[in-house]
């Protein structure tokens, strides 16, 4: 999984020549990040931030961030609101498609004055019942709510069903955090059965697909070179009962339900990076195998051993 590093930010500030303290504009976006740090101790210019499409699961390290205005975090995993404060001018907040369930952690937003636009459409707290209407009375300084204009009509009626409406999301909040709770009980408790699987497959016999000779045995006999003749013939068909297995594995994996929830998007995001290794593995074996002379078996004929 990829980290935020002075080098990344570096390749993505080729249009401020590679500096870095002076960026105001930057975008680490698609680069499977599962945490938002140093940014704000590199780069506090920051006017915009793009982050969307990785994994960060908490919104933290971006206080200094003074002079940010545009904030995207759409298609990440987090599940609050919190700790941008400090973005005093932060005009727009992007959180489109995350896991905000706390629909009440946006009281947090109640210090950022300048905010207009908010996006919180595909979050499960976008359908509760009564969302809109307590956003816009929570955040009375938005103009935009997930991409429509608020109207101060809408403002006016959402002012006189605020009580019933606050009482309707403390409920479904409540009701949502335990179902997550038991989802992230159920996501460990499989997290477990694998690596324990996955400890089992490396202690079993012949793990790494390698095929090993007694090099303490004597010279072989005749009948034995004929064995010697046949593993390649075994690796072949290990290798390919391997692959096979594999193959069911990837299916399996991709075919069984899932619910939509961070450690999914974590959990298929694992297997893909693990895929790609085991296919430069399996590229770094054959190149190996490609520039290894062939074994001459005729050198292990009987008669010539002593």
């Amino acid at each position: 999984m990829g980290r935020i590093t002075e080098d990344l930010i570096r390749r993505n500030a080729e249009h401020n020549e590679c500096v870095i303290f002076s960026l105001e504009e930057l975008s680490l976006h698609q680069q499977e990040i599962e945490r938002l740090e140093h940014i704000d101790k590199w780069c506090r210019d920051l006017k915009i931030l793009y982050l969307q499409n990785n994994l960060i699961a908490k919104i933290e390290n971006v206080s200094k961030l003074k002079k940010l205005e545009y904030l995207n975090l759409a298609l990440n995993n987090i599940e609050r609101i919190e700790n941008l404060e400090g973005c005093e001018w932060l005009t727009k907040l992007d959180l489109t498609v995350n896991f905000i369930g706390e629909l009440s952690s946006i009281k947090t937003l109640t210090h950022n004055i300048h905010l207009r636009e908010l996006f919180l459409v595909g979050n499960p707290c976008a359908d509760f019942d009564g969302y809109r209407e307590f956003v816009v009375v929570t955040l009375q300084q938005l103009k935009w709510l997930d991409g429509k204009e608020i109207e101060r009509s809408e403002r006016i009626q959402a002012l006189q069903n605020y009580a019933a409406v606050e009482q309707q999301i403390r409920e479904q909040e409540k009701a949502y955090c335990l179902r997550r709770a038991k989802e992230k009980e159920e996501a460990q408790r499989k997290l477990e059965e694998e690596n324990e699987s996955e400890d089992k497959k490396k202690s079993s016999p012949g793990f790494d697909g390698d095929c090993y000779t007694d090099i303490h045995a004597d010279c072989p006999s005749a009948m034995e070179n004929k064995d010697h003749l046949q593993v390649p013939e075994t690796q072949e068909q290990q290798h390919s009962t391997k692959k096979s297995d594999e193959i069911e594995d990837d299916l399996a994996f991709w075919n069984k339900p899932s619910l939509f929830t961070p450690e999914s998007r974590l959990e298929t995001l694992r297997h893909m990076e693990k895929q790609r290794k085991a296919q430069d593995k399996l590229s770094e074996k054959k190149k190996k195998s490609e520039t290894t002379p062939d074994f001459d078996y005729r050198r292990w004929e009987g008669p010539e051993c002593e």
